[in-house]
């Protein structure tokens, strides 16, 4: 059987008419929705922040973990630092110094990188594609790919297990939005690739269920002359997205997706100007996001809502408590100091409940949850 929301608009006491706009003097909005930000919701008035607390017990407090500290370096993907993982979805980080000396393929599910840092080329398949920091680097499920860094590099990997990526529906402002899929790069049959093939003997490390498998070939199995149709890896620089914008609202990070796969979505938080209208918060809104874990994966640039967070850290908010705006960001939730963002983000909403990886444990700032303590002045 169906089911249908109970949904009746309503209004009681003091309140704006407008969600994150005009809010009565002296009051918090927060908002608690369903379905990410794509279901009813409700808008809340309050007279103290929503996110006030004196102490926090418990395995549902705000959490961060400074991923740029682990040292883990390896060739592989396949022995990437674990960070949070469910059934749809695993992240990890990686750290590579040098050229992969074996293929990697995924048989468990559709494989995103993002580069945090470093540059070189990546061969697979399909052909040959350079990559550099800001790029996303999308490698379709069965795969074969390696990477030589030409500096140093550092990765966000996110699996989809089990799944596949997709571009999010853009609704009524069009398909061209956010950005063109013509700004997709495929790998190309060049000179670069054809130089890397040879007879020389390879090892192709095939993950599947978690574990290893190792096949092995007398030559160099990326030996394709051609190829046709519609399923291949694409490049997107973080550059080349426009995000949405509203002059008079404060957009919801829903408007930001990226890529969508089975119950998880992929983000971009790229610079853009603040609101001009008066009345408009330029921060975002206290949440109470209670259907989706929150991560966020913080690039580069001065991260306008949080407090001592640098390049290369991670935030998670579990599903089923409010979040919002640190209490520095919070005073200029209508008076930004600066025309725009500056801050270059990624963030992953899941449906279903992340654990944290041991392997991240030693890099985790214990005391973020009590980051919002302080009262705006």
């Amino acid at each position: 059987m169906t089911r249908r929301r109970i949904t009746f608009p309503h209004r009681a006491g003091n309140a704006s008419r407008q969600a994150h706009a005009d809010l009565p003097p002296g009051t918090y909005e927060r908002e608690i929705g369903r379905e990410g930000f794509f279901g009813p919701a409700t808008h809340m008035h309050h007279a103290h922040p929503p996110t006030g607390w004196s102490h926090f017990e418990g395995p549902l407090r705000p959490r961060a973990f400074n991923l740029a500290a682990l040292d883990a370096r390896d060739p592989s993907p396949w022995h990437a630092v674990p960070v949070l993982t469910n059934a749809q979805v695993k992240i990890r980080f990686w750290r590579l110094e040098s050229a992969m000396p074996a293929l990697a393929r995924n048989a468990d599910g559709d494989e995103l990188l993002f580069v945090h840092a470093g540059d070189g080329e990546l061969h697979c398949d399909y052909g040959h594609l350079r990559y550099r920091a800001g790029d996303y680097l999308l490698l379709p499920r069965g795969t074969m790919w390696r990477l030589e860094p030409a500096a140093p590099s550092r990765f966000l990997l996110i699996e989809a297990t089990g799944g596949a990526y997709g571009l999010p529906d853009k609704g009524i402002v069009g398909a061209h939005a956010i950005f063109d899929a013509a700004m997709l790069d495929v790998p190309a049959l060049d000179e670069a690739f054809r130089a890397q093939q040879g007879e020389t003997p390879w090892r192709v490390e095939i993950k599947r269920a978690g574990a290893v498998s190792v096949a092995r070939f007398p030559y160099n199995p990326l030996d394709a002359v051609g190829w046709h149709g519609d399923l291949s890896p694409v490049r997107l620089n973080i550059d080349a997205i426009r995000p949405l914008m509203s002059p008079r609202y404060h957009v919801p990070p829903s408007a930001h997706a990226t890529f969508v796969a089975e119950r998880f979505v992929v983000c971009s938080f790229v610079p853009r100007p603040f609101e001009s209208d008066p009345g408009a918060l330029k921060v975002p809104f206290f949440h109470s996001n209670d259907d989706y874990d929150e991560v966020i994966f913080y690039h580069a640039g001065d991260f306008f809502s949080r407090d001592n967070i640098a390049p290369g850290m991670l935030t998670f908010h579990p599903g089923g408590f409010t979040h919002g705006p640190h209490p520095k960001a919070l005073q200029n939730a209508f008076t930004p100091k600066n025309a725009g963002t500056d801050e270059v983000a990624v963030m992953i909403d899941a449906r279903d409940p992340l654990e944290v990886a041991p392997a991240v444990q030693p890099v985790e700032w214990a005391g973020y949850v009590d980051s919002w303590k302080a009262v705006p002045e």
